[in-house]
């Protein structure tokens, strides 16, 4: 009887696996690839309570709000082109009244090397002559007594009407760990701010990024970072030209090259950023003053060999910067 029960059990199982062979089998469906969208769009603002551009004011010490927008394309996962433009409200003693800035480029990446390359436009629409008005709360003077492109200040100081300019730019920045990046920077125009002199800025960067879990569970972010650069500075066109009792500068004044910095530390959150920063130079103020033709430059000791007047300017020196953001991308943030 056990060998007959046991034949019987056998019998069972191999029909019953039988039967199942006979069975239709759902084939299981792979995922759909992930489509790859190549186009993009970054764009932002900004509120700070100072616009330093390479450690001077361009806003005389006072609030600029800044926008920006930026179309990208990804050939690839390692090759982007963009084109963008950012304004940001400025204080030029033009009159000029807002930085419009055009540029594009390309940034490709190896590993943990992103370097990024193009040319970038600062446009200062709306300057003008002084005449007759006030120029930032200090009288203009004269209805532009040498040429309807010039604006001469009551401190002596001129400007042209237009300072448009570009640089050529070269980025690479390297990430060792999640936590730290390193980079470098360089920019060249042939005429800075339309002066007609050289300039040519490099500088080195740094950034920590704390842990994510610094704030617990809180999702916001910290970082600290800072930049050290060196502008060199070629010499102007006999527009700015003067003539010194230290030298006979009336073909064009050699401006003074400089080194700048600026460390700070940022808190984000989603897609805001409060930054907080510590910016400064070491352009005295009496080349500082024939470097910015600043309309509020003031007294007579500054004296330097390209500033013989005298006057001093504040717009070269430390600065605290408070600026608030926000950064966004239409693939990642209007989904």
């Amino acid at each position: 009887m056990r060998k007959v029960a046991s034949f019987a059990m056998m019998l069972a199982f191999v029909s019953g696996s039988a039967f199942a062979a006979d069975l239709p089998v759902k084939a299981l469906q792979a995922p759909p690839a992930p489509t790859f969208d190549p186009w993009d769009v970054a764009f932002g603002g900004a509120l700070m309570n100072d616009y330093v551009f390479r450690g001077i004011t361009q806003s005389n010490h006072q609030p600029s709000v800044a926008a920006y927008f930026e179309p990208r394309y990804n050939i690839n996962k390692d090759l982007q082109l963009y084109v963008g433009s950012s304004t940001e409200s400025i204080s030029f003693a033009n009159r000029a009244a807002a930085e419009v800035d055009i540029y594009g480029g390309i940034r490709p990446t190896f590993g943990a090397f992103a370097l990024d390359f193009g040319v970038w436009g600062y446009l200062y629409p709306g300057g003008s002559c002084a005449d007759n008005v006030l120029t930032g709360g200090i009288p203009g003077g004269n209805v532009c007594p040498v040429s309807t492109d010039t604006i001469f200040l009551a401190n002596g100081n001129v400007m042209k009407k237009d300072v448009s300019f570009y640089e050529v730019y070269g980025k690479a920045n390297y990430t060792v760990t999640d936590n730290w990046q390193f980079g470098v920077t360089e920019f060249y125009t042939p005429s800075f701010l339309n002066s007609g002199a050289w300039g040519n800025y490099a500088s080195v960067t740094g950034k920590y990024t704390a842990p994510s879990t610094t704030f617990g569970k809180s999702g916001i972010g910290m970082y600290v970072s800072g930049e050290f650069g060196r502008q060199w500075l070629g010499t102007s066109d006999s527009f700015y030209g003067v003539n010194s009792p230290l030298g006979n500068f009336s073909a064009g004044i050699p401006y003074a090259s400089y080194n700048t910095w600026n460390v700070g530390i940022g808190f984000t959150y989603k897609t805001f950023t409060l930054d907080f920063r510590y910016s400064g130079t070491d352009l005295s103020k009496g080349d500082c003053n024939a470097f910015t033709s600043a309309f509020n430059a003031s007294g007579t000791a500054n004296v330097t060999a390209i500033n013989p007047g005298g006057a001093g300017s504040n717009w070269c020196g430390a600065a605290g910067i408070v600026k608030l953001s926000a950064d966004l991308t239409a693939m990642s943030n209007l989904k």
